[in-house]
């Protein structure tokens, strides 16, 4: 009996695989089969090794898969994901073949939503900016003693605490107008822009901070909103914002007149300390001080040079008294020579004068009859000119084919305008136009008959 079997014979045994074999030609597989694509998930064991590589897995509600990122992708993601973040990667998948672990080797990775968003925020911004909205010419400087500043935020963010406390450490002094408003969720956009037309409208701040806290690009999303961006622009006083951290951008960052890096930047920009202010004006009140003894000293010396000096009243008003009578006997004196020559010249010069002048009497007299005379002549002309223009205007009249159109006659041209005096000008089917009086019309010919002799 014979017992062996197919496995028993070398020629129907399949080959052997090694384990690295086989996780080496299933990675090959998988990555010739998927390629490169984007996944969205949520982060969880998220790891950033010594090496600089990137591990975490990412999940969704039924399933999750693990993923690296080596070091040089991540170095260009422009932000570190932590636990529970959404986001999306573009990955390639393979296998860990040491493990056999099916994995994803991400190249890129972006925020859930952020690619979107960002070109909504580009074109926004595009748009904004092309209008001038952002033009550095019509930003405005603050305020150097600001005495009451508005805030438009949340009054449960962290970031009103922390302008408080600036506030308060820095200037004490200052008032502070809180315009509540939410700053995140639905609807948010819409009640930012109204809490900052209230302040514009009410006008009772040197300065406005517009803030909130960090967070996802989708929290900061209401102040890429536009109607944000245009009530900063028209707010009657000036604006700074500070929304997120040193290294968000929004909307509202380009809008303002001043941009803070974070909400107690915003605060330390609109109040300057009270403390320097104080030592400033000390400073300023000890230089008045020396001045004021200084000019005070200058002063008394010159009083002192000057009472030296000083002599009786009614000898100086004598001196004086003699001066004036010398000056105006001087004064008297040399005006009255010149007066006189000048009055002799003049009268040797009207005598030379009417001795040389013409006898023009019988002169004018014939040109006021020269102009009596072509004013007659002109007149005359302009009347025979007037009867023969309205005789040929009358002439013109009788001419005018529109007057012999009203008497029942018509006008016909074909289609190149020319007009049509005879029949041999038409031709059969051919399209003319009859001009009346009042129109014309369009006629075709059905067919043409000359004048019999």
């Amino acid at each position: 009996m014979n017992l062996r079997g197919p496995l028993d014979n070398p020629d129907l045994t399949p080959p052997v695989l090694t384990v690295s074999a086989l996780n080496q030609a299933v990675a090959r597989m998988l990555e010739r089969n998927f390629p490169l694509a984007w996944v969205s998930g949520e982060i969880s064991n998220f790891t950033k090794a010594a090496s600089g590589h990137w591990y975490f897995t990412l999940k969704d509600e039924a399933a999750q898969v693990r993923a690296v990122m080596f070091r040089g992708r991540a170095q260009y993601a422009g932000f570190v994901p932590r636990e529970g973040d959404k986001v999306e990667v573009r990955a390639l998948v393979t296998l860990y073949a040491p493990r056999g672990d099916y994995q994803l080797s991400v190249e890129a990775i972006r925020r859930s939503g952020t690619g979107n968003l960002f070109e909504a925020f580009l074109r926004l911004k595009e748009k904004l900016e092309a209008e001038g909205l952002f033009d550095p010419m019509r930003k405005r400087p603050l305020a150097l003693f600001a005495r009451t500043v508005g805030i438009v935020t949340s009054p449960q963010a962290a970031a009103l605490r922390d302008i408080l406390t600036t506030l308060r450490r820095r200037a004490p002094h200052v008032r502070v107008v809180l315009y509540p408003t939410p700053v995140q969720g639905e609807g948010a956009a819409q009640k930012i822009a109204q809490a900052i037309n209230t302040a514009s409208t009410r006008a009772e701040c040197d300065v406005l901070l517009v803030c909130r806290g960090g967070g996802s690009i989708e929290d900061l999303w209401s102040f890429n909103d536009e109607l944000v961006a245009r009530a900063i622009a028209a707010c009657s006083m000036p604006v700074v914002s500070g929304v997120g951290h040193e290294t968000d951008f929004t909307i509202a960052d380009f809008a303002a007149d001043l941009r803070a890096p974070t909400p107690t930047a915003a605060a330390e920009m609109a109040a300057a300390p009270r403390a320097d202010w104080l030592a400033t004006l000390g400073a300023h009140a000890d230089d008045l001080t020396h001045a004021f003894r200084r000019r005070l000293a200058e002063a008394t010396q010159t009083l002192d040079w000057l009472s030296h000096r000083l002599v009786s009243p009614a000898a100086y008003i004598a001196h004086e008294r003699l001066k004036l009578h010398g000056l105006q006997t001087r004064l008297a004196h040399a005006t009255r020579m010149p007066l006189g020559q000048a009055r002799y010249r003049l009268m040797h010069l009207q005598t030379r004068l009417a001795a040389q002048l013409p006898k023009t009497t019988r002169e004018r007299t014939m040109l006021h009859e020269i102009a009596r005379r072509i004013a007659t002549r002109t007149a005359t002309l302009a009347v025979q000119r007037r009867q023969s223009l309205a005789a040929l205007g009358a002439q013109l009249e009788l001419l005018n084919p529109e007057r012999t159109l009203e008497r029942g006659y018509a006008m016909i041209t074909d289609s190149k305008g020319r007009i049509v005096r005879a029949p041999k000008d038409l031709q059969p089917q051919q399209t003319i136009t009859v001009r009346l009086a009042e129109g014309s019309a369009e006629v075709g010919i059905a067919s043409v008959q000359p004048m019999l002799e």
